[in-house]
């Protein structure tokens, strides 16, 4: 069988960072059937039938499928998201969406999350395609709208309205293979779950009036400032899950600095004084609930004192929490304001997560020692949400795996996703391409 070339992906990447399918979190964004086109026409021209899907106008979805020759044998999905999330081109260098190459490296909007691992799937299902590949169970690329709004136009919205058509028993996406431990045990680590998705609104009201006459005035955009403070100064206690003492013992840092991370009652200080900040935010998000106040909607003029004020809260809760301790740590922030909010519930989906004595989890360890002889795997938590969550609903076992170059540093990388310079290097697109190749064939070949 004649494997995969990586430079397709690294042509596919570009080409669908350049399509800009932002996702904003409206209807009518996204419009992710731009790439949507460029991935039919590139399946399609391997003489694969695709399966399109309109949640609504331009949020397009769609499937491509090889049938397997077992009813009995294990199937997969590769799913993999084709929408992105905005971005601030003043902060960049390069322009976000010209999927340029630069020093080995594709630069733009996607590169990371998860334009790369959408890009390596469709290369691996067009080259099975094309090589007559004839797998036991049945394999699914599933190429899918709105993951980065919550998959309510994508994921969601196929699980409540075609579930039959990504049903399978296993599943890969985003995100994983990141490279850790020391030479003499290397490590690299799988996403086996993830945190809780809880996002709210809270509604702040107050009187309006004109601007030129604030004193004794009832501003809801002042009272909306109060309780955003509250809760950026809004500290939950640490609470380790089964994977944290896996993921510390697997990093490349001394014992008396995992001793640290290992201590509920040092955990706090150890990442406040940690000198890389990506890494300490990565891992507090590991360890803690977490509260980020990111949009106030309700000011109208400069010359009016507004009388409501919206305020959209990611929270990401940790497993086991549901909407009664979402509710409970809001108390605890926001204290006396509790009682001046109106709370919406606009995501409620539970922490996640898939057990790990599985066929896909061994043919995953024997897909990285094919580069990666010594190397064992690690399991650990994603502090993002993905579609992952909804396959679980659907009973699929879930994983986001990858395979990255070694040179890629844990803390840097966790910082291109939604931010400035996202970049993805040549090297990790040939191995997670070929990792994907080695993966399919292992469990549905």
């Amino acid at each position: 069988m004649v494997e995969p070339n990586g430079d397709e992906t690294v042509e596919l990447l570009q080409a669908l960072i350049q399509n800009a399918c932002v996702n904003e979190g409206t209807e009518e964004s996204g419009q992710e059937v731009r790439n949507a086109d460029l991935l039919t026409t590139f399946l399609e021209g391997a003489g694969l039938d695709v399966e399109r899907y309109d949640a609504a106008p331009g949020r397009t979805s769609l499937v491509a499928r090889i049938e397997g020759s077992d009813p009995n044998a294990p199937s997969l999905c590769l799913n993999g998201h084709t929408d992105v999330v905005p971005v601030n081109e003043d902060g960049w260098d390069e322009d976000p969406f010209g999927g340029e190459l630069i020093n080995g490296e594709i630069w733009g909007r996607g590169a990371v999350d998860m334009l790369n691992l959408t890009s390596s799937m469709a290369v691996v299902m067009r080259n099975l395609a094309v090589t007559g590949f004839q797998p036991k169970g049945d394999l699914i690329y599933f190429a899918v709208a709105d993951e980065e709004a919550g998959s309510a136009y994508g994921a969601r919205w196929m699980a409540d309205n075609h579930p039959d058509v990504i049903t399978t028993d296993y599943m890969l996406t985003e995100n994983g293979g990141l490279h850790g431990g020391d030479p003499e045990n290397p490590t690299i680590n799988m996403t086996v779950g993830e945190k809780g998705v809880a996002w709210r609104r809270l509604r702040v009201r107050g009187v309006p009036g004109h601007g030129s006459m604030p004193f004794r005035k009832d501003n809801a955009l002042i009272k909306a400032a109060g309780i955003v403070q509250r809760l950026a100064d809004y500290g939950p206690a640490p609470r380790f899950n089964e994977f944290w003492r896996p993921q510390v013992d697997a990093m490349d840092i001394d014992d008396e600095a995992k001793s640290a991370l290992l201590d509920e009652t040092q955990i706090d200080a150890a990442l406040a004084s940690m000198p890389h900040v990506g890494a300490a935010s990565h891992l507090h998000a590991c360890t803690h609930t977490t509260f980020s106040p990111n949009v106030s909607v309700g000011q109208t003029k400069t010359n009016v004192i507004p009388d409501t004020v919206d305020i959209d809260v990611d929270v990401r809760t940790l497993p086991g929490e549901t909407a009664v301790e979402v509710d409970a740590h809001l108390r605890a922030a926001l204290g006396d304001l509790y009682d001046h909010v109106e709370i919406t519930d606009l995501i409620n989906d539970p922490s996640s997560v898939s057990r790990v004595d599985t066929a896909l989890w061994d043919a995953l360890q024997r897909a990285v020692e094919r580069p990666c002889p010594s190397a064992r795997l690690v399991p650990q938590m994603s502090v993002g949400f993905t579609d992952a969550r909804v396959h679980r609903e659907l009973g699929a076992i879930s994983y986001g795996a990858g395979l990255l170059s070694p040179n890629v540093s844990q803390g840097d990388f966790s910082t291109r996703f939604h931010g400035h310079n996202e970049r993805i290097d040549i090297e990790s697109l040939h191995l997670t391409t070929r990792f994907y190749h080695d993966v399919v064939t292992d469990i549905v070949g």
